[in-house]
């Protein structure tokens, strides 16, 4: 279903329309490649005056309409090609119009990144430490976003608590940079998928400041739906939106997510990052091998890639990229040095300057990588309400001083009651697979040749997805595959 078909749909679908939609959903040509490496995360936000359930379906009909819609830029397709380069004029016209296109949301103002680090670090270190051996998923860049719209629908210390940990001085300022971000990140050129999506659901009974929607269409890309909280129509439109946002990659995690008749509003961020790996790994070459688990060595599979990459060398870890294809990305994996923990990392000041900034230059160099690294496929969930306020984020969990009057106003009562945060990541030869579903409930150099290393990760390590600029899609650890 693609977005006008939903939007048509909304509103005026029957359920037998509904079942003919999905069907053609299913069948459709248009599907992902299996090979393709892919990332995805979710963050929920609901408003209400009382829960997100996730059973039942509540009323069989209900009107919804889109009262703000966000407009996404438009991109030459990545063209066609056989071998490693393109004949013809008109191929290399359609190569330059792709290449001007990709440049053009990756060409930002200088600066547009400076003080997110600050907020990446901390919520890194929040949500990945403690609890030693067991796997774990964040996605900074995901949450940053969610937190900002949130800051435009808050007001008062509410809104001055998120601007702090997300580390801006006002919301203009946030707003500036919040779109520069998106449009950084933004690619969908029918090879390389990067898209940060975002919406709000309202209940037809609110009233809404329309500029706050406005705004949030404006610099977050965010569109907006009014309609009946807790119908089934309402909850079927929810879920092919975040099937669609996400690939359908968490197709169980929105079969169970409903919302009930007292939810006020949702305000839903999605990533979805899709790219092939630069240098695919030979499913041949994928062998039996002993990983080193803190809990014992197990046996699991190993792929074995070889070819030019950039490796890091640091006092407490070393750390190779492995790239992701067309300039969309790399993977990083940072193996501890022998004596060293995950856990240790964390909190490793070099460490966190590594991920977020790129490290100290000199101790980058070229190599000819011949790598090891387990296949894997770990889920993980948190609650990310004790860690928010652990970071300074305490009024918009307390409905006496929450305050919600951007949005509406019928404001009073209204305050979060839980943040849940659940994430999963694979990897295997032809690339990988992410994806993360949170939902927070509210109530009322040189040319020398290069050196060639071997890096084995038979033991515990991090990993992070990074975008074309550096930015951490997705940081994790794997204690065990």
């Amino acid at each position: 279903m693609n977005r006008h078909d939903l939007y048509k749909a909304i509103g005026e679908a029957d359920d037998e329309l509904l079942e003919r939609s999905e069907r053609k959903k299913r069948g459709r040509g248009h599907r992902k490649p299996w090979w393709a490496a892919v990332t995805a995360a979710v963050l929920v936000i609901a408003i209400a005056a009382g829960v997100i359930v996730k059973t039942g379906v509540g009323m069989e009909h209900a009107s919804a309409e889109v009262i703000a819609e966000a407009v996404y830029p438009e991109m030459a397709p990545y063209p066609e090609r056989d071998g490693f380069g393109f004949e013809g004029e008109e191929d290399r016209s359609a190569y330059r119009a792709w290449r001007e296109d990709v440049r053009a949301q990756q060409m930002q103002e200088s600066g547009y990144t400076d003080g997110l680090e600050s907020f990446f670090s901390a919520g890194i270190r929040q949500f990945l430490s403690e609890n030693e051996g067991e796997n774990k998923v964040f996605s900074p860049i995901n949450v940053y976003l969610e937190l900002g719209m949130l800051a435009e629908l808050t007001d008062g210390e509410s809104r001055q608590q998120i601007l702090e940990l997300i580390g801006t001085d006002s919301v203009e300022a946030l707003r500036t940079q919040a779109k520069a971000v998106w449009n950084a990140q933004y690619r969908n050129d029918g090879v390389t998928t990067s898209i940060l999506a975002n919406s709000l659901w309202l209940d037809e009974k609110i009233p809404v400041v329309s500029s706050a929607l406005e705004t949030l269409a404006d610099n977050y890309y965010a569109s907006s739906y009014q309609g009946r909280m807790g119908s089934r129509r309402f909850n079927r439109m929810l879920q092919d939106w975040l099937n669609e946002q996400t690939g359908g990659l968490l197709e169980k995690q929105v079969r169970e997510t409903t919302l009930n008749e007292q939810t006020i509003l949702a305000l839903i961020s999605t990533i979805y990052y899709k790219a092939q790996w630069g240098e695919k790994f030979d499913e041949e070459n994928t062998l039996s091998d002993t990983f080193h688990a803190l809990s014992g060595d197990i046996t699991c599979d190993f792929m074995h890639g070889y070819g030019v990459e950039t490796y890091y060398g640091a006092e407490r870890f070393e750390a190779v990229s492995w790239k992701m294809d067309n300039d969309s990305g790399n993977m990083w994996f940072l193996l501890p040095q022998e004596g060293v923990t995950v856990e240790n990392l964390l909190q490793d000041a070099e460490t966190m300057d590594f991920l977020l900034n790129g490290g100290d230059p000199e101790k980058r160099k070229e190599v000819i990588l011949n790598l090891s690294v387990p296949k894997f496929d770990i889920t993980y969930e948190t609650e990310l309400s004790e860690g928010l306020q652990e970071l300074g984020v305490t009024d918009i969990f307390d409905s006496s001083v929450a305050d919600f009057s951007p949005l509406t106003g019928q404001a009073d009562g209204i305050c979060v009651s839980q943040a849940n945060h659940n994430v999963r990541v694979a990897i295997d030869e032809k690339g990988v697979s992410a994806a993360a579903y949170t939902e927070i409930v509210m109530l009322g150099g040189g040319a020398a040749d290069p050196e060639e290393i071997e890096m084995n990760l038979n033991r515990p390590f991090l990993f992070a997805i990074t975008s074309h600029d550096g930015l951490p899609l997705f940081v994790g650890c794997v204690y065990e595959p």
